[in-house]
């Protein structure tokens, strides 16, 4: 079977050929770390975590580049928005990179819980100035760019005018035609100084309050949104490359400025397979600031949101979005989250008592053959489902139908002997490889679980502290876990333990 993925260039379900035999390069927009990861960062990283995880499934060598947005630049969303980095420094009193790395650290740890693998390259904005500066000295080059006042703006009608001819227009990826996009354009600063409303920015002159700042052939700085992702991607992953994701939401402007950008300085389109996953909204209502549903996913974990009756776990999370087609809408509500939450427990038990079972009983010949061909061929689907544009609801709808049939193992409700011992070791193996190597689940901590692991880390930390004479440090530890019921006692040989009281 061929792996089929549904391109949104083309608007179809493509078998997907990669451009190197046996190698994938893959790009997926990162996030702006200008604050704390959000419920809206959930479902994209995990989307493509789990096509990561299934392209090398399939035996390829993956790159994946996935970027970190750290320049603070959006003139496409209004000058109040135009420095978010720089903006928040002030707020919190940090150094802008310092913000940065905050955030940063945070969106891994973030991601971690979530299980994704991390990518193969994750390069920032600020980090590749220089590209993105001789990307867009070739593109004034080739005459579909301009300066004007220190700002570099790309021509959109002159490229309309020659790729079109080539059923490359502006608006290709998006469907949108030109007069469209003008209808929908903002009214923005220094809209007066391009040549066309539809122009974008490739690099924007730094006015006077704007920290975040470089020098370039045009003068002091920034570069443009839209120009970063075509640096990195092309420096990584080439002229063109296989897989670009993200969200639906990134379609315009933003990866319509990629290709069109992209394709004038490299002289090709840059990407063979365009792949989106769909929005998600809140208790039916789009997720933003001034709705007042912004739920951080650090709120998500604990359940501190307003908007939320309970804490949800990251693997409920996780679960809840693959049991959601990628393409489809998703929306987050508390009764869809605790069906989900009680889901997934009811899979992972199934999953581990499956695992726990021996061969013992089991023979070559099955006494219930059409059981036997049942199990059989529902495991089978799950490759099938897979490569039909990564259909995750149908895996898990299948591995639900198993859910009786192990438990009736387990119970005895089911004889041994119903199904082989081939069929039986197949339906562990498969249930192993689709639950945790694909899906990407694993078992939840539990509480104790992760105080055991708090208590271990100040232990190892007062350990260091005594190991470099640190007695301050290492007393207020010991007296203030004493505190809290917590008691430590030293064992020979430096080691400690404790005891709660």
């Amino acid at each position: 079977m061929s792996l089929k993925v549904y391109n949104s260039l083309s608007r179809s379900k493509e078998v997907f050929t990669p451009i190197t035999p046996g190698h994938v390069g893959m790009y997926v927009c990162g996030p702006t770390v200008s604050g704390e990861s959000h419920l809206g960062h959930a479902r994209p990283y995990i989307t493509f975590d789990v096509v990561y995880r299934y392209l090398q499934h399939l035996g390829y060598k993956v790159r994946y580049v996935r970027n970190i947005t750290d320049a603070g630049h959006f003139e496409e969303e209004g000058r109040e928005a135009e420095d978010k980095i720089s903006s928040k420094a002030v707020l919190e009193k940090l150094e802008p990179m310092e913000l940065v790395q905050k955030y940063t650290n945070l969106f891994h740890w973030a991601m971690a819980q979530f299980n994704n693998l991390p990518p193969s390259i994750e390069p920032t904005a600020t980090g590749h100035i220089i590209e993105q500066i001789v990307m867009i000295q070739q593109i004034i080059a080739d005459g579909y760019a301009y300066e004007i006042n220190g700002s570099v703006y790309f021509d959109v009608n002159k490229y309309n005018h020659h790729f079109s001819k080539q059923d490359l227009p502006y608006g290709i990826l998006s469907g949108r035609n030109l007069y469209e996009q003008l209808d929908t354009t903002r009214d923005l600063s220094n809209q007066d100084e391009k040549r066309n409303k539809s122009d974008f920015a490739l690099w924007k002159k730094a006015p006077p309050e704007h920290i975040m700042r470089w020098q370039s052939p045009w003068g002091e700085g920034f570069p443009g949104w839209h120009i970063e992702c075509s640096a990195m991607a092309t420096k990584y992953l080439g002229k063109q490359f296989d897989i670009h994701g993200g969200g639906m939401d990134l379609q315009f402007p933003h990866h319509e400025c990629e290709i069109a950008q992209s394709t004038v300085c490299n002289h090709t389109p840059p990407v063979k397979y365009w792949l989106h996953n769909n929005m998600i909204t809140i208790n039916g209502r789009k997720m933003g600031k001034s709705y007042g549903n912004q739920i951080m996913l650090s709120q998500m974990f604990a359940g501190t949101h307003p908007l939320l009756t309970q804490a949800y776990s990251p693997m409920t999370i996780r679960f809840f979005v693959l049991q959601s087609h990628y393409r489809s809408t998703l929306d987050f509500g508390n009764d869809a989250l605790k069906a989900s939450e009680k889901a997934f427990k009811r899979l992972w038990e199934a999953y581990e008592n499956v695992q726990k079972m021996g061969t013992v009983g089991m023979s070559d010949t099955p006494s219930d053959a059409d059981l036997d061909a049942k199990v059989n061929g529902l495991l089978a689907e799950f490759a099938e489902f897979m490569n039909d544009d990564f259909s995750t609801p149908k895996i898990i709808a299948n591995m639900f139908e198993l859910v009786p049939i192990i438990n009736g193992l387990k119970n005895n409700q089911l004889a041994k002997s119903s199904f082989s011992s081939a069929t039986f070791v197949n339906l562990q193996q498969q249930m192993h490889l689709y639950i945790e190597v694909i899906l990407g689940l694993r078992q939840e901590q539990t509480q104790n679980d992760q105080l055991e692991g708090v208590l271990q880390l100040l232990i190892d930390i007062r350990k260091q502290a005594k190991a470099n004479k640190d007695f301050v440090t290492s007393d207020k530890i010991r007296n203030e876990l004493a505190a809290l019921g917590v008691m430590l006692k030293d064992e020979k040989g430096g080691e400690m333990s404790y005891t709660i009281v």
